[in-house]
């Protein structure tokens, strides 16, 4: 049987999928002018495959115009099809960026930081994800044995990263049953949150040629552990030199990484519902899970949401390029480019407000009563996704950066995500969200 090579034009949508059409490769050099067509109710399509309340109706043409820096062309074997997809942007049909194009909203938000600051932002996601098969497994995390399992699992991954153009640093077996850890080398802008996306589809892409099940779910069961996703952010100039360290700043943060870090946790509860946005996403963002529950800044502390992260004294990396820190209230129910985009505009508007470096926690803050805790400047992040989105609209600041209309519909979309949950258990919900993450 004949075939011909197809290329997927995609975008990452505000329930974190992926999705977009294919059209013949030798096509290629005309779609990058002329795209492919795109209806704007799509965006309501929630991760359950119901479409949400929307604005949009039946109504209006879009088109998605792929970035060919993006582009990603794998073979898995000889002799068989090769995969190949690219991502881009969403635009009306003169050319105009749509207001709810993620990947655009992600373009304005490090615009603005550049504008503000004069800086750009330098980073790298991790994720965590768990094999189906494996869920069984017990006194394997962290083995040699429990990746030698699945070795070829692996170093297939690694193999596709880097054939992708994505720079791959590590992979390893987790703490929980089945689960793997998979992280990237920093990239500048909009390329992180890229890479992000492009290693999640390539970790499905050769797992399926495995007949392999992955599940990046926030949490299976409540009992269990959850997947979470880090992100590592740092800061260069125009020069390209690091600008996020300071020996004498507070925590050895600099004058603009700390107002940055300042912004992000005094607005953390108001953009939770955008970087952890599903049902689930808030039976992990609980105290004692190594994942976050409260807007603090931790030194080398992973139950922080913030976390400075350590620096090798005897690495040949100087001190400043390595020094970075760690966004970790966030799952891969997120899509990378909204949530580095609320992310950023939270920084943003630290550095806007001049506000001080926070002091770094070093104790259990669930121990302390909520008096203490509003006395220190601290708030127990929202614990459903209906309370963070409450909090996401009622915050006028967080709404004003994204483009208008935006929060209605983002906020429609979850509330139907929610709906189509009505009436089940916790079981049946995290199998839900298991089934399709």
């Amino acid at each position: 049987m004949k075939r011909e090579e197809m290329m997927v034009a995609c975008c990452g949508d505000l329930s974190g999928k992926v999705r977009g059409k294919a059209f013949p490769l030798a096509q290629m050099d005309k779609r990058l002018r002329r795209g492919v067509g795109w209806t704007p109710t799509n965006v309501q399509i929630t991760c359950f495959d119901a479409i949400a309340e929307s604005p949009f109706g039946s109504l209006g043409d879009l088109m998605l115009i792929p970035d060919p820096s993006t582009c990603v062309s794998f073979e898995s074997e000889e002799g068989a099809p090769k995969e190949n997809f690219v991502l881009g942007n969403i635009r009306y049909t003169d050319g105009r960026p749509w207001e709810f194009c993620t990947r655009s909203i992600l373009e304005a938000a490090l615009q603005r930081l550049q504008s503000v600051a004069g800086v750009t932002l330098y980073g790298a996601f991790e994720h965590e994800f768990q094999l189906k098969h494996r869920l069984g497994d017990l006194g394997k995390a962290f083995t040699l044995g429990g990746f030698q399992e699945e070795r070829h699992f692996c170093e297939a991954i690694i193999a596709a990263m880097r054939a992708a153009g994505v720079t791959p640093d590590t992979i390893l077996k987790e703490f929980g049953a089945g689960q793997f850890e998979v992280t990237m080398g920093p990239q500048r802008g909009v390329t992180i949150a890229d890479h992000s996306l492009i290693t999640r589809e390539l970790v499905g892409l050769v797992a399926r040629e495995l007949s392999y099940e992955p599940t990046f779910t926030p949490i299976r069961d409540p009992a269990g552990v959850g997947n979470g996703v880090h992100v590592h952010m740092s800061m260069l100039d125009s020069a390209g030199d690091p600008v996020t360290y300071d020996p004498n700043g507070k925590h050895e943060l600099s004058d603009v990484a700390g107002k940055f870090v300042a912004g992000i946790l005094k607005y953390l509860d108001s953009i939770i519902a955008i970087t952890a946005p599903s049902v689930v996403s808030y039976l992990r963002l609980t105290p004692h899970r190594w994942s976050a529950a409260f807007n603090n800044l931790g030194f080398r502390d992973r139950e922080a949401s913030v976390r400075i992260c350590p620096v090798s004294d005897i690495s040949d990396i100087a001190r400043a390029a390595q020094f970075n820190f760690e966004f970790r209230a966030a799952d891969a129910t997120a899509n990378p480019h909204l949530a580095l985009a609320a992310i950023v505009h939270a920084g943003v508007q630290g550095i806007e407000e001049g506000l001080p470096v926070p002091e770094a926690t070093q104790e259990d803050l669930s121990l302390l009563s909520p008096e203490a805790l509003a006395a220190r400047g601290y708030v127990r992040l929202p614990q459903t996704l209906e309370a963070a989105l409450q909090r996401f609209k009622d915050d006028a600041t967080v709404c004003s950066w994204f483009p208008e209309g935006f929060a209605d519909v983002y906020v429609k979309h979850k509330e139907g995500e929610i709906g189509y949950l009505a009436g089940k258990t916790q079981a049946e919900v995290c199998a839900a969200y298991e089934s399709v993450y």
